[in-house]
């Protein structure tokens, strides 16, 4: 890039940075939302673990509608959009709470991932594509900052609101007659009203400065020589085997991030810490994720490549999960905890590693990077059968199959089908 390209991508740097804050805000509310609703609505772990699979397999569903507004309306227009649907989906919590029917909770939170499969169809490809390939983590990483950052600050923010004094609530529950048992759980829906009008309002204001800010357009259907050459007689996105592996590694990935985020708390309860302080569980996962992230910003592309991190990543992720499952009790939390450091540049490499080569193919491949996130939407809940039947600790056996996966592509799967340096 020359020195007045780099100076024109700030802006745009600070405008996506505000982008991954608010979807980093709204996703890692489900970490408190899960334990919520499982009182509120008076759940077991499967079906509170539903709270993830409703608002990622929107992923799912959604990226191919998602590819169509960003060739509709383009990068900028399609992120304002995104931010309109996930208010839509933050206004169904008020109808939620009031009723507290944990289907319309399910409903608001599947319109929310909509707009996030929007939202990420658009800024991930875009903060990936706005500079040099070779630094792509790197920039991944500092949006990773503020979708982490958000991240902690989510779970304290609404846990104080909606968590307050809940031990004491939930031990005087047991003593109540059912029809104090339903005023009181009423009461306690009515707290998440609140925390979501403001959402409303400030996705409202970012979607409106969005569409009106001067965020530049990036021709992904343009390719150089050497790609163009290499895509001559391509026809499908299917020609590229990379692509298709890094997709179910990052299908792979969410799903334990999420595990490791949203199963903490829970997981503290088992444990019989109390709630009102298990809480805060959720918070130092996310703070080993940010502390990651700033190891990206430091060590990539200088010192290490995105390949080789994505590598030693998986192999800590591995290590950490086999000793949570054997260790004590505050061993086996903090391993949990520290997922968040083994995670943490997974997403920034996977990313650029499967995109990598695609030129006019880059859209559908980053819609499909966006289904796999949707890997969220399958592996909690399936945490939350191995909790129901064995214990939360040998639960987390889940985890190593799919750190294997994510070591596989980065050692070989993200070369497959094509001739890479590793970037």
């Amino acid at each position: 890039m020359t020195a007045p390209a780099k100076k024109s991508a700030i802006n745009p740097v600070i405008i996506i940075g505000a982008l991954f804050f608010i979807f980093g805000f709204v996703t890692w509310m489900n970490s408190v939302l899960i334990p919520y609703l499982r009182i509120a609505c008076e759940l077991n772990n499967f079906e509170s673990f539903l709270v993830a699979s409703a608002f990622y397999i929107a992923y799912l569903l959604m990226a191919k509608p998602s590819a169509w507004v960003l060739k509709k309306y383009g990068f900028k227009n399609g992120m304002a959009i995104g931010l309109a649907i996930i208010a839509v989906g933050a206004l169904i919590f008020i109808p939620a709470a009031l009723t507290r029917v944990y289907a319309v909770f399910l409903l608001g939170l599947f319109v929310q991932g909509t707009g996030l499969a929007v939202l990420q169809s658009a800024s991930n490809p875009y903060i990936t594509i706005i500079g040099p390939p070779e630094s792509a983590a790197k920039r991944i990483s500092i949006m990773g900052i503020f979708n982490k950052f958000a991240g902690v600050l989510a779970p304290l923010a609404l846990g104080a609101v909606v968590l307050k004094n809940i031990d004491a609530f939930t031990a005087n529950l047991a003593k109540l007659s059912p029809a104090e048992k339903i005023t009181e759980l009423n009461e306690l829906a009515s707290r998440v009203i609140l925390p979501y009008v403001l959402i409303v309002i400030v996705l409202v204001i970012l979607a409106v400065l969005i569409y009106f800010s001067g965020l530049p357009e990036i021709d992904t259907d343009h390719e150089d020589e050497n790609v163009a050459a290499a895509n001559s007689g391509k026809t499908s996105i299917f020609e590229f085997p990379h692509l298709i592996i890094g997709v179910i590694a990052l299908f792979f990935y969410v799903g334990a991030e999420v595990i490791a985020g949203d199963s903490i708390i829970g997981y503290g309860v088992s444990h019989h810490i109390p709630l009102s302080e298990a809480r805060y569980l959720a918070s130092a996962t996310l703070i080993c994720m940010v502390v990651g992230y700033f190891a990206g910003i430091i060590f990539i592309p200088k010192y290490i490549s995105q390949q080789k991190a994505l590598v030693y990543s998986a192999v800590l992720g591995t290590v950490l999960t086999v000793i949570a499952l054997f260790a004590p009790k505050w061993v086996s939390i903090s391993c949990i905890a520290l997922l968040g450091l083994a995670n943490s540049l997974m997403w920034p490499a996977i990313w650029p590693l499967a995109l990598s080569g695609l030129g006019r193919f880059t859209k559908i491949g980053s819609s499909l990077l966006v289904m796999g996130i949707a890997g969220a939407a399958v592996f909690p809940p399936i945490y939350g059968l191995l909790v129901d039947a064995m214990t939360a600790q040998t639960a987390y056996i889940i985890l190593v199959p799919i750190y294997l996966f994510i070591l596989y592509f980065a050692a070989i799967g993200y070369k497959k089908g094509k001739h890479v340096v590793a970037v």
